[in-house]
Parts: C-alpha cells; structure tokens; sequence
C-alpha cells in the first residue's frame, strides 16, 4: 500500500522571496497594518499545529523515518532540491524548517515540480505585479486563463511526480497549496489522507 497525506499550506513572506514586499503592500493597502499582522499570526498558528499533527502521526504509525518521501509545492525537480530548502529555511520559512527537520530525521526529500512549469508561472507573475493601471488588470483575462492552464499542468507533473516515486510500503507528505488539485490524478492504489480535512475541504470549494 502507498499513502499520501496532503498538507495544505499557506505561503508565508520567506516563502514568495521577491514577491513579498509586494504582497505585503498589496495586503496593507486594502486589509490595514492591523490585519496584515493578525493574518500573519494565523499562519503562525497554522504551521504550529501542522508541525504538531505530523509529529504525532508519524509516531502513532511507528513509521520508520527512511519511509518518509517529502514533496513539496513549488520546489522543483532539478539536483539542488536540499539546498533550495535550506536557503528558504534560512528566510524564516515555517514550511521549509520542517522538511528539514523531518530530512535530519531521515525522511527522503523529492524534487516535485517541473523547473520549465514554474519558471513559467514566475514570468506571469511578474507581468502581473507590473500591471501599472487598474484598467491593465481589469484586462487581464488572458494572463488569468494562462494562470489556470499552468496549474493544472503543474498538478498533473506532481501527481505523475509521486505516482512514479512513491513506493509500496511508503508514505508521502505532500505540503501543497490550497489552489491545486492533485488527489484525483494520482493512481487508485495510493491512499489519500488529509492533515487538516477541514481547511482542504474549504480550499477544494475556493478552486
């Protein structure tokens, strides 16, 4: 049997690097200082609990650690997947701290994401965030339907990601967004669980 247990995580600030500043100031602007600080509280707390749920379940499932396959959003398949981790850990990032913790403990880290796929959304991003007017972004349909079209391309190299890697008798944690979906593309002989139902049910009706 293959089991995947799919974490839904929330982007911090050390994870979108360059991205941040303006997601701050984007956030600030419509939300306020005050909000901006209590949203980052909540994540705070979510990867609190996140970090205590998997240590929890690894241990009433006595599974050995060299059982553990690590995937996570957003890190690409490219050779230097160990050393991205440690450089977004080294930001701050509650997300990446915890894949290292669980690698120091023995678990196997896997490259999960096509480097062309995300180098592609990286692009769009950027033309996005330079939008200079509200009338260029009330335009921007084209940019939104290519923003779908590369997720559900990323999703489909994720899940053949795992479905390639994942062996019998193993257990992957997944950290993936709440925007994807990847649990019906994988293969009906992995079972799926969710860390936190609640919240990945409420990311499924976002979609």
């Amino acid at each position: 049997m293959r089991l995947l247990i799919l974490v839904p995580i929330i982007h911090t600030e050390q994870d979108m690097g360059s991205f941040s500043d303006q997601a701050k100031q984007e956030y600030v602007q419509k939300y306020g200082l005050t909000k901006w600080e209590q949203h980052l509280e909540v994540i705070h707390g979510l990867w609190t609990g996140i970090r205590q749920l998997i240590w929890q379940l690894i241990e009433a499932m006595a599974l050995p650690y060299e059982r553990i396959r690590l995937y996570q959003d957003g890190l690409p398949e490219c050779g230097r997947e160990e050393e991205l981790v440690k450089e977004v850990a080294g930001r701050g990032s509650k997300n990446h701290q915890l894949l290292l913790d669980l690698m120091q403990k023995g678990a196997t880290l896997m490259g999960t994401e096509s480097s062309d796929l995300l180098m592609q959304e990286l692009t769009l991003l950027r033309a996005g965030l330079a939008a200079p007017s509200a009338s260029e972004k009330a335009d921007a349909a084209p940019a939104i339907d290519e923003g779908r079209k590369l997720l559900a391309e990323r999703d489909h190299y994720i899940a053949q990601r795992i479905n390639n890697t994942l062996c019998d008798d193993e257990i992957g944690f997944l950290f993936l967004g709440l925007a994807h979906s990847v649990e019906a593309l994988l293969h009906p002989d992995i079972q799926v669980k969710h860390l936190l139902p609640s919240l990945s049910a409420k990311g499924a009706k976002t979609k």
